[in-house]
């Protein structure tokens, strides 16, 4: 039997036109917004570099926290590769501050993408010694939890210095989430602390069925941390519900869905990645095939994904049915 939905989120990447990038970012700002007016708990945004996605999730969150007053903003998820793990902690204490307490930063390790091409723009001095291991997240969480960054503070002339990160936003230290897709990465995320963000892809390292994956991702986390089975734990696959579709977006759905399909079949690539099925049709259907789950009913909180290549008219029906009619199907009412 699933867990009562208790928290429904959504996650958009926030495409944009190289020709007029400021309406892609406003029509991000601007679904927000309606989230925040359907009643959905969470908005998430993804991470793009050198793509015509959102390359500075936390300046867009910025933003949103200035034009919403209740939903929580999250970021899934920033790949830590690409950051300074002290100026970053700086730059989320600051918009958690001005968000009043909303911000839910999700993060992940590993290289940048294309690090062979990247790497001489990137770090170009230091490309061979840096870490792009867990110890770059470690050294994020410490900076936010208070931990100092310098063994100096006091006064030198006239500026007065912190041995601490500033500003401190109290609470930020435990909404910070990990993305991760493998049993290590569950474990490291709960004997650190933090909130478990699972998606569409895992990593097929004991099983080949993706609700058994990702169920074994989610216990073991569980396991490590100090919560137990209090330990929050999101879910976010791709849905879409077509109850208040029109035909033309029902084909739209369904083949975005039919194209998709094959990469589910068998893990792939070297890493043996595994994806879920896009779940597309009424909400009664897809909460009929939600409800039998493995993973999911082990969760209480979602962030369903929006797919990457839809128009903003199809992302305010998908929301709106989300909200209106999937979310009651699955137990949560705002």
């Amino acid at each position: 039997m699933s867990r009562p939905l208790r928290k429904l989120g959504f996650l958009t990447i926030g495409l944009f036109d190289a020709a007029d990038p400021r309406r892609g970012h406003e029509s991000t700002l601007e679904i927000i917004e309606l989230g925040e007016q359907l009643g959905f708990d969470s908005a998430w945004v993804r991470h793009r570099h050198l793509q015509y996605g959102i390359s500075s999730p936390v300046a867009v969150l910025a933003a949103a926290s200035q034009r919403t007053s209740r939903i929580h903003l999250g970021t899934a998820v920033i790949p830590l590769g690409w950051e300074n793990p002290l100026r970053l902690a700086e730059d989320l204490a600051t918009v958690d501050l001005l968000s009043g307490g909303r911000l839910n930063p999700g993060l992940s390790v590993g290289p940048p993408m294309r690090w062979d091409e990247v790497k001489p723009a990137l770090y170009p001095d230091t490309a061979d010694v840096e870490d792009f291991g867990y110890e770059r997240v470690q050294r994020l969480l410490g900076f936010v939890r208070g931990e100092p960054a310098t063994e100096f503070s006091g006064t030198a002339g006239f500026e007065v210095f912190s041995d601490r990160v500033q500003p401190q936003a109290p609470g930020l230290g435990d909404r910070l989430w990990y993305g991760g897709a493998s049993l290590r990465s569950a474990e490291w995320a709960g004997k650190h602390r933090m909130n478990f963000l699972t998606s569409s892809v895992v990593k097929a390292e004991e099983a080949d069925d993706f609700a058994d994956i990702q169920l074994s991702h989610i216990r073991t986390f569980r396991a490590a941390h100090p919560d137990g089975e209090n330990a929050r734990v999101s879910q976010g696959l791709v849905v879409v519900p077509t109850d208040s579709a029109t035909p033309e977006q029902r084909a739209k759905y369904e083949a975005f869905a039919a194209k998709r399909l094959p990469r589910t079949e068998t893990p792939q690539g070297p890493a043996r990645m595994l994806f879920s099925p896009d779940f597309v049709g009424t909400s009664a259907e897809i909460a009929e095939r939600l409800h039998a789950h493995a993973a999911f009913r082990e969760i209480d909180e979602v962030a369903f994904a929006l797919p990457f290549t839809f128009e903003h008219e199809d992302y305010v029906q998908i929301l709106t049915d989300i909200a209106t009619k999937l979310g009651p199907e699955l137990g949560r009412h705002p």
